[in-house]
């Protein structure tokens, strides 16, 4: 059994159970859509967020109807974007599948992930989910405004660390944030825990992001490859701001060069990954990566003891020590 699959069990059931009514939420009387939905259920990753819904409403009070539909409603909006993100990003390639945009162009790509968007919206409007809708529309919000902030940034190349964390705030842990936040929403009417629920979130989708950025460097030296992509892409992720702030100016210079000038070329990409690796800057993002994992637990541990609570204590630890 897969580490993903033991932090499951507690609620494995109700997760076969999500999977089929997902299955049914995007079917369509119109062939191609229903066949585009159909490929798309197909190459699934490891259901993280769902995963996240509903360990955490039955922590808070018990799984629902409301709790599916929570779990459907952050499934369907997060695979519009990340069908609208390959548009943008001009990718060919999702968890190892050919990209919706790739096999049927990106007019088609974009009105299915309308598509998706309205299912999720309708979805909640038919059952006066209005709270779950909020949570779930503010979350979409901060991502576009995370991701715009992004490549505001990459034109310039002069991130702050704190603008660093806004940009994952938005763009990685406000989802996560709302999953956790409609997990709740969904089993009890307690805004006070729904908050907390929402900050447990945040910081655990902080962890996780700092964790994915610690992969284009080989995370702990030697495991796994350097990737560098992070760095093609001109993205200042924590490790490199980190190693030019603590730079020679001119060394800083000579980076931010590379990383926008040479970004194309392996032999000067794996020069800045030297560099980031000599100047401390992985180990000064594992540690703030474990800070946020840390403050998430800690929070966690304020809720009473069960299997529904150490399973979600087990998720944030897979989050920061997984290997891809």
């Amino acid at each position: 059994m897969s580490a993903i699959d033991r932090i499951k069990a507690p609620v494995s059931e109700e997760m076969e159970l999500f999977e089929r009514k997902f299955h049914e939420s995007m079917k369509s009387s119109v062939p191609l859509l229903d066949k585009i939905t159909q490929y798309i259920v197909k190459r699934k990753g490891k259901q993280m967020r769902p995963l996240f819904v509903f360990l955490t409403a039955k922590m808070c009070g018990g799984v629902n109807d409301s709790t599916h539909r929570a779990a459907a409603l952050i499934e369907l909006l997060h695979t519009a974007s990340l069908v609208h993100d390959d548009v943008v990003d001009d990718s060919n390639m999702r968890r190892g599948f050919f990209s919706v945009n790739a096999l049927w162009k990106n007019k088609i790509a974009v009105l299915v992930g309308d598509f998706l968007l309205s299912r999720g919206l309708l979805l909640s409007i038919d059952h006066n989910d209005f709270k779950l809708l909020k949570i779930v529309s503010e979350a979409v919000r901060e991502m576009s405004e995370g991701e715009l902030l992004q490549i505001e940034k990459a034109r310039r190349l002069d991130i702050a660390e704190e603008v660093y964390f806004e940009i994952i705030r938005q763009k990685t842990a406000s989802l996560i944030a709302s999953c956790c936040g409609c997990g709740a929403a969904s089993a009890n009417d307690d805004d006070a825990m729904l908050a907390r629920m929402k900050q447990f979130g945040e910081w655990t989708g902080i962890a996780f992001q700092i964790k994915d950025d610690l992969f284009d460097y080989g995370s702990r030296g030697d495991i796994g490859k350097p990737t560098g992509i992070d760095i093609k892409e001109k993205k200042m992720t924590l490790p490199l701001i980190y190693a030019l702030n603590k730079a020679p100016k001119s060394e800083r210079r000579r980076m931010i060069n590379i990383v926008k000038n040479h970004n194309e070329e392996p032999e000067r990409v794996a020069e800045v990954i030297a560099f980031v690796h000599q100047s401390g800057g992985i180990e000064y993002a594992q540690e703030r990566m474990l800070e946020y994992r840390k403050k998430a637990l800690d929070l966690l541990h304020e809720f009473p003891d069960g299997d529904a609570r150490q399973a979600l204590e087990h998720l944030v630890i897979y989050t920061t020590e997984r290997e891809k």
